[in-house]
């Protein structure tokens, strides 16, 4: 794997997890990126956690490794492009993951989910690992 890639929450899951395959294709990459939304949901699930401390430890470690795109005025101009259009379709999905959309189009990058309902936003190179 090539390029410059946005890494979904699911994503990030399976690279703490140690994922074999997750693993060596983000070492494979040219560079990765974390929305700033992926880091909120991975706090959160940190804090419900049974293991909150360890969690939140291994978050702020990748936070303070990685780049993190957070969002301006560009991202909520791609975010409503984004929501109008999975509304025309009658397709909506989850508030963060349009976010997450609106990002990974503004900076022209492919986003790595396991996410199908991607699928369903146009101009979006994703990719299912």
């Amino acid at each position: 794997m090539s390029g410059k890639i946005l890494l979904d929450t699911n994503i990030v899951i399976a690279f703490f997890a140690n994922e074999e395959s997750v693993v060596q294709k983000m070492q494979m990459s040219e560079q990765f990126y974390i929305p700033a939304i992926v880091l909120g949901e991975l706090y959160f699930g940190a804090k419900k956690s049974s293991r909150p401390d360890q969690n939140l430890q291994r978050i702020d470690d990748l936070a303070a490794t990685t780049a993190i795109l957070s969002c301006d005025y560009l991202t909520a101009a791609h975010y409503g492009d984004v929501k109008d259009e999975l509304r025309r379709k009658g397709r909506p999905i989850p508030e963060n993951d349009i976010w997450i959309a609106a990002l990974t189009r503004q900076h022209d990058l492919t986003l790595i989910t396991r996410d199908a309902h991607f699928d369903q936003i146009e101009k979006l190179s994703s990719q299912t690992w």
